[in-house]
């Protein structure tokens, strides 16, 4: 099927973004973003002309988000999966966004071979959660290695951010609670200083199931915690705040 001259594969399917007017391409059966994605991408702060790299980029989705979101100047996605890594070319291409997004096939554990050093004002990354193939019965699947420590670890994707980002450049990422204490050791151990951090609750009487984090490289020891963020009031109904980071 063909989409504004773009091609759309077979089990694909065109979700709209309600920002900008953009779309995405994505397919069910491999690995379609969450709500993570899109709360990192409000979460983030990009200054007007700033060049954005996302590392694991997926689809594409969150440098096609802050691209809607901010006057970055120019946006980069790294993919390992090379249908993952099409898809959000053809996405960036449904989107018109050529000119302001490039989709690189590549590793995480090599992107500072790729880049030039310190060449980035802001890096994103919505990783891996979860440790080791514990329980995985494909570790090659799709959604295994966009869920599991498979291909990168956390200290992969810290160390080439350490190295890619500019001296006083930020690092915005989302993680799962139950690391916290790691990533805390494994930024400070990279020089990117953690200044920003903010729960993420599913209702008020749960407890966190997602932590946003800004680092800078550089940085002065003193970080602000954020109010915590609830997503739902009850059962299919977002609190307003998320309503508002979604554009609806």
């Amino acid at each position: 099927m063909l989409k504004d001259g773009v091609v759309v594969k077979e089990n694909e399917r065109i979700d709209d973004l309600e920002r900008n007017g953009y779309h995405i391409i994505q397919d069910p059966d491999r690995f379609c973003f969450g709500m993570d994605a899109v709360l990192l991408s409000g979460f983030a702060r990009v200054k007007d002309g700033a060049t954005v790299l996302d590392l694991g980029t997926g689809t594409g989705i969150i440098p096609i988000l802050l691209e809607a979101k901010t006057g970055a100047a120019h946006l980069t996605g790294l993919e390992i999966q090379a249908d993952s890594a099409d898809m959000a070319r053809r996405s960036v291409c449904l989107n018109g966004l050529e000119k302001k997004i490039d989709i690189v096939t590549g590793d995480i554990k090599e992107a500072g071979e790729r880049f030039k050093a310190a060449s980035f004002d802001v890096i994103t990354c919505n990783p891996p959660y979860m440790i080791g193939q514990h329980g995985l019965k494909n570790p090659e699947d799709a959604k295994a290695i966009a869920r599991h420590e498979i291909l990168c670890t956390l200290e992969d994707v810290v160390a080439q951010t350490a190295r890619l980002l500019k001296p006083g450049g930020s690092f915005f990422m989302v993680h799962r609670p139950f690391r916290l204490a790691e990533i805390m050791v494994v930024l400070r151990a990279y020089k990117l200083e953690p200044k920003r951090m903010q729960m993420i609750y599913p209702f008020v009487d749960k407890e966190p199931n997602m932590v946003l984090i800004e680092a800078r490289r550089g940085g002065r020891p003193r970080m602000t915690v954020e109010k915590p963020l609830i997503v739902y009031r009850e059962p299919g109904v977002y609190m307003p705040e998320i309503y508002d980071i979604y554009g609806y």
